[in-house]
Parts: structure tokens; C-alpha cells; sequence
């Protein structure tokens, strides 16, 4: 027994030597001499060996524990454009930082998600979101002290793009490894391949899948064959260097490329052969569009859409900001085109260089159609030029073309002579005074202003017309008759009457006996919409933009307001009456010059500084005014002298007083009309003929 107690004690003294010998780094090697005594034992070489890879492994651990997927994307990640079309579907413009368009990945053909995993990761449904290779490559070039390169699956592609950035550092490449391995544990392979294809870069501008099909093959991505999808995959592997149309080498590599991925598909079970053999020739994409700006009018379109999408849904700025948005819009390009050639034709009649009256010269105009279809419109020289839309500017007073309100209001809710008595109607041949300096007047007497004078009207050229129907002084444009009308209807009235056709509340100042030769300033959308209320048998439908809207695809509710009954089709039929009356015979005969259903009206406001002509035909109503604006003061400039011209004007034009409450003209203390005109109207009436002749069709 002591025998044995003896050994066991002799045993663990022996271990215990060994032990404390192990621990002692025996180097240079005790025992060996010359180059052995330098070279390590192979235990301390496993022992170095084991010691690295724990080390190693412990780190790796670490920073993988550490290392969580990031809350927010990057910015151009979630950033798309949002695009705008023409009424016939074309693209029309593109707006915001990157071009992009999300699509849901049941939209993308099966077959061509396929060429793209093939040509990146055809591994993709198998691996866990690194690729081994990749490491090791990584590992060595971090040994070697270089950068990473190649070897990233898709999963790791994503990551890249989505939440880090594109630099080939080790330290990058190692964040993005630990972030694909957690997202490739969260998310299902379908969301990570949708997010991927979202979110690559095509070449052109283009981010996205969605894009680049248009970018390229001018078609939606569900449209894309498997050889498109085959050119397209061949792009992720640097669009700078396989987009064909940029050289001849680049038109090589792409088509040994495309050849590669569908090749590969076969390989990997996902194109049969046979189908394979239908593809030899290569899709050849189109040329690279040239980009869609806001230069010119499209500008003003797109401004215009944009403000009608942000009254007519819950989308915030924010959220709209952040782009995915389609928006089809009701923009005619024939239209907007031959509307802005007429102005530009007007305009070249100018010489603001010599002549200060042709200076500043401002035209807003639009065309809208009975539904309320804004059609075309003209915003200025151009949006980059001037930012200002005065096809949509409450500025510009409305003149005589405001009358037509005046007489619907009249056939509508009849006249009250007497305070608090009876109204009673009147029709398109009750009589009035058609005198020039007719004194305006109330159920009390004459009206006087504030300057204790008795307030008259005059009419244009100082003409005395005698009794004439409430039909002839629409034809004719007879100021005096219209301000005594305006007074018997009421002022309120009128103004009520204006709104129901069409014009907004915004639009009008106090209301004196001026009010109702038009002292409100209504853009020329609104004043086209309102005369569109007439051609449409007494019924308003208000004017929009923007037909559907939607995001990534899907359709976004848009609230439309309904048409309402303004006038009963007798009154509307009854002002149509005399508006085709002015133009086969009255005071817009040129407008003549474009067909037989023309109905319209001109106006020019008193001291010239403005001047319209709204007209319709069954199909459109389009409405132009043209004035001058001071760009230090904003104020109005007289139209007096434009294009080298007198004072003359056109025969039988009238105006208003452009100041509420002031009613009085040079002159002439207390009167109100139109003792100056000029050459104004003969331009806005222009301007409509050409542009309708050239967009009406021959009946």
C-alpha cells in the first residue's frame, strides 16, 4: 500500500514538472544549437497556430455580436423618382434625386429574376447570405494588406447597397458579411431579392429593375423576356462597361455576357435548351432617352399636377418627397406644344430690346374642356426662366370678360329694383340705357363714390348706344348697361353666380359698381373653366390635372369633386346665345377665323393694364390674358404701345377700373368704363385663333 502511495506521488511531481516546463516558452530552444535552436518545435507551432484562430474567432465573435442591421436605410436606398405622363401615356417627366421605381417581385417575369441570379448568385435560394469564398478572399487581402473585392452574394450586394456604403475597405466588408448572415436569418429570400433588384444600379440614372427596363427596352419590367432580362443582368456586373450603346467594346463584352447568362441558366436547370435556342440574336436596347427636364412648359405642368395631387389626397409633402409616385396627368403634348407656339409667334412681334412698352410683357393661358379636363396651358417663357405660373395666377383683372357672369346672374335670380321689394326676371331682350355717362343707380338714387362724386358709366370709344337689349351688350361689349344690370341683380348675387361657373372666392375685391366689369382676378385656368360651364348646358364640373395616381403600382385614391348644376340649361343655352352672338358679329369676329361654333368674349381693363379672350367651341374653352408687371413693384403696366402700336386697340373693347373702389377714369371724376383701350385684346385674341385653328378639327 505504501508502495503504491509512493508511486502516485512520485507520478503527480512528474506532471506537475512537465506542466510548469510547458508553460515556459522555450525559445530559442534550450538544448539545440546553431539554426535549430531558432526554429519552433511543432507544438509551439499548433500551439501559435491554435492561439491565432482562437484569437481570431474570438473577435470575429465579438464583432458579430456587436453588429446589428441598421433601423434606417440610406437615403437614395428608399429615395425614388416620381414620374408624370402625358395624357396618352408617354412619359412626360421625371422628378426628385434618383431615378427609381419600386416594383413588388411578382411583377418581375420569373425567368428573368433567374438571368439575374445567374449572372450573380445562382446559389442564392441554398446559401445563407455570405459566400465562403468571399471570406477567404477577404481574410487574405486583409493579411496581404489590400482591400476586399468580388465574391459577394446577393444577399451581401443588398446590404451593400442598402445600408453601408461603396467602399472596399476590409472593415466595410466584414460589416456587410455580419449584417447579410442576421438578414439572411430575418428575412425570407423572395423580400431580399425584391429589395435587391430595387435598389442596383442599371447605368442610364437608373436604380431599380423597373427603371432600367425603361431605360433600355422602353416597356415595363413584366413585359421583359428572358433575353432582355439576360442583357439587363449583364449590367450589374458594371453598366459603365456592358451598356452596348456606349461603344463598340462595350457592345462586345455585353453580347458575350448576355450569351454567358443565358448559358448559365441552362446549367443550372432554369432556360431549356430549346428555349435557349430562340434567343441568338441579340436584344439590341434602344439608345439612351435624353432626359426629361422641367425646361419649358413642362415645368408649369408638372407644378400644376403636383398641387392638384397635394389638395385632392392624404399624401404629406414628406411622403411625396420620398418619390415611388406615377402620376397621369391630362396634359395634351399636341396641345401645350401649338399653345406655346402661339404665344411664342406673338412674342416674336415684340422688341423689348428698343421698346420699353414691349417690356415685361406676362400671357397666361390654358385650355380646359366641359369635364374639366385641364388640357394644355402656357405658364410663361419657360418654368426654368420663370418659376411663376401665370397660367394659374390670381393677378391679372378679368375685364368685360367678366360680363358674361353679370348677364348669367341676371337670367338666373332675376333683378330687384326696389329695396326689399319683389325681383323680377329678365331675359336676353329687356331693354336698357346703352348712353355713354349713364349715372349708376341704387332703389335709393344715384350711387356716389367716395369722393362725393355720382358715379357714371362709360363705354368704349365714349359711344352712346341708346336702348339696347341685355344680348347686344354682351355682343357688343356695352359697359353701361352691365353696371347698371350688376347693381339690380346684386353684387352679392353676381359674385355668387361667378363662383357657382367656375371662379374661386379668392378672386374678387370689393364689390362697387366696377365689380362688375371685372374687377376680379381669376386665372386663366378658372376664367376657361367657368366659360366651360356655358358649353356645358349650365353644368360646372371643376377643372383638374391629374386622372390616376399610383405608388409602386398600386392606386392611390384620388378624390375628384362632382360637377354641379350652376345654371338651368334654358340661362346657360341663353348666354352661349350671346357669346356666339360677339363672335359672328360682335367684338371677337377674328375668333371666327376657327369654325362656325365658336362662342366668346373679349376684355380689356380700363387703364389697359390687362386684357383677355375666353372663348369655347363644344370640345374646349380656352381662355388668354396678357398684361406687363413692374418685376421691382409686381405692379401692372399699361398695355398702351405694345408692339410699337397706338392707342387704338380694337373696335369696340372695354375695361374697368383696376383699383376696388376707385371708380373714376382720367378725366372724367366718377366715371367707370372704358374710356382707354388699346391693342391688348387684339393679342389675346390672336394668340386663341391661331392656337384653336391649329388644334381644332376641320368640321
Amino acid at each position: 500500500m505504501s508502495s503504491l502511495k509512493g508511486r502516485s506521488a512520485s507520478t503527480w511531481w512528474t506532471l506537475r514538472r512537465w506542466a510548469v516546463r510547458g508553460a515556459r516558452l522555450d525559445y530559442p530552444r534550450a538544448g539545440r544549437r546553431g539554426p535549430l535552436r531558432w526554429l519552433p518545435s511543432w507544438r509551439q507551432m499548433a500551439m501559435l497556430f491554435l492561439f491565432c484562430v482562437g484569437g481570431l474567432t474570438g473577435v470575429l465573435s465579438y464583432m458579430y455580436l456587436q453588429t446589428d442591421i441598421p433601423d434606417d436605410l440610406n437615403d437614395f436606398a428608399t429615395q425614388q423618382d416620381n414620374v408624370y405622363y402625358w395624357a396618352d401615356g408617354t412619359e412626360m417627366a421625371r422628378t426628385g434625386p434618383v431615378n427609381r421605381q419600386e416594383v413588388p417581385l411578382e411583377k418581375v417575369p420569373e425567368k428573368v429574376q433567374w438571368a439575374v441570379l445567374a449572372a450573380e448568385n445562382a446559389s442564392f435560394y441554398s446559401d445563407s447570405g455570405v459566400s465562403p469564398s468571399g471570406v477567404m478572399r477577404a481574410l487574405t487581402r486583409m493579411v496581404t494588406g489590400g482591400e476586399t473585392q468580388g465574391g459577394s452574394t446577393i444577399t451581401q450586394q443588398y446590404v451593400k447597397n442598402a445600408y453601408l456604403n461603396q467602399q472596399q475597405t476590409f472593415s466595410r466588408k466584414l460589416t456587410e458579411m455580419f449584417i447579410a448572415i442576421k438578414l439572411d436569418d430575418k428575412m425570407s429570400k423572395e423580400d431580399i431579392l425584391e429589395r435587391y433588384l430595387n435598389t442596383s444600379w442599371f447605368g442610364r440614372g437608373t436604380y431599380g429593375i423597373q427603371r432600367a427596363a425603361y431605360a433600355y427596352y422602353g416597356k415595363d419590367v413584366s413585359q421583359l423576356n428572358p433575353s432582355e432580362g439576360a442583357m439587363l443582368a449583364s449590367l450589374l456586373k458594371g453598366a459603365g462597361t456592358f451598356d452596348p450603346t456606349v461603344s463598340a467594346k462595350n457592345h462586345r463584352r455585353a453580347v458575350d455576357r448576355w450569351k454567358w447568362v443565358l448559358d448559365r441558366m441552362v446549367q443550372i436547370g432554369k432556360l431549356s435548351k430549346s428555349e435557349r435556342a430562340k434567343y441568338t440574336k441579340f436584344p439590341e436596347p434602344k439608345a439612351p432617352p435624353k432626359p426629361e427636364g422641367l425646361t419649358g412648359q413642362v415645368g408649369y405642368l408638372v407644378e400644376t399636377a403636383r398641387a392638384y395631387v397635394s389638395s385632392h389626397t392624404d399624401i404629406s409633402d414628406a411622403d411625396f418627397d420620398l418619390g415611388g409616385y406615377q402620376i397621369h396627368t391630362t396634359f395634351e403634348k399636341p396641345k401645350v406644344n401649338e399653345l406655346a407656339k402661339s404665344v411664342d409667334k406673338m412674342r416674336a412681334g415684340l422688341d423689348p430690346k428698343d421698346r420699353k412698352e414691349d417690356r415685361y410683357v406676362r400671357v397666361g393661358a390654358a385650355s380646359v374642356s366641359p369635364d374639366g379636363r385641364i388640357a394644355a396651358l402656357y405658364g410663361g417663357p419657360g418654368y426654368l426662366e420663370q418659376g411663376f405660373n401665370d397660367a394659374n395666377a390670381s393677378t391679372v383683372p378679368a375685364g368685360t370678360s367678366f360680363t358674361p357672369f353679370v348677364y348669367a346672374a341676371a337670367l338666373r335670380d332675376g333683378v330687384q329694383r326696389e329695396r326689399d321689394g319683389a325681383r323680377t326676371p329678365v331675359s336676353p331682350t329687356s331693354v336698357y340705357d346703352g348712353n355713354d355717362k349713364v349715372a349708376v343707380r341704387t332703389p335709393e338714387g344715384p350711387y356716389w363714390d367716395r369722393g362725393g362724386q355720382i358715379v357714371r358709366g362709360r363705354n368704349d370709344g365714349d359711344r352712346s348706344w341708346g336702348q339696347v337689349t341685355l344680348r347686344q351688350s354682351i355682343v357688343d361689349s356695352i359697359n353701361t348697361p352691365m353696371m347698371q344690370l350688376g347693381m339690380d341683380v346684386g353684387l352679392d348675387r353676381v359674385r355668387k353666380a361667378s363662383i357657382d361657373a367656375g371662379l374661386l372666392p379668392s378672386s374678387f375685391g370689393s364689390r362697387v359698381p366696377a365689380f362688375s366689369l371685372g374687377t376680379a382676378t381669376p386665372s386663366s385656368i378658372r376664367m376657361a373653366s367657368a366659360y366651360g360651364t356655358f358649353a356645358a348646358g349650365g353644368r360646372h364640373t371643376p377643372p383638374y390635372s391629374v386622372t390616376g395616381l399610383t405608388h409602386q403600382g398600386e392606386r392611390v385614391p384620388l378624390e375628384k369633386q362632382p360637377a354641379t348644376r350652376a345654371f338651368s340649361p334654358e340661362v346657360a343655352a341663353q348666354v352661349d346665345d350671346a357669346l356666339h352672338g360677339a363672335v359672328q358679329g360682335g367684338t371677337a369676329q377674328s375668333a371666327a377665323a376657327v369654325g362656325s361654333d365658336v362662342a366668346g368674349k373679349t376684355g380689356t381693363e380700363q387703364n389697359n393694364t390687362s386684357s383677355w379672350f375666353v372663348g369655347y367651341t363644344k370640345e374646349m374653352s380656352t381662355a388668354v390674358s396678357l398684361s406687363r408687371v413692374d418685376p421691382k413693384t409686381q405692379e401692372l403696366l399699361p398695355l398702351n404701345g405694345l408692339g410699337g402700336s397706338g392707342t387704338s386697340g380694337t373696335t369696340g373693347t372695354s375695361g374697368t377700373t383696376g383699383t376696388p373702389g376707385a371708380t373714376g377714369t382720367p378725366g372724367a371724376p366718377g366715371a367707370v368704363g372704358g374710356a382707354t383701350s388699346g391693342t391688348g385684346s387684339t393679342y389675346a385674341i390672336d394668340i386663341w385663333t391661331r392656337y384653336m385653328k391649329a388644334v381644332t378639327p376641320p368640321s
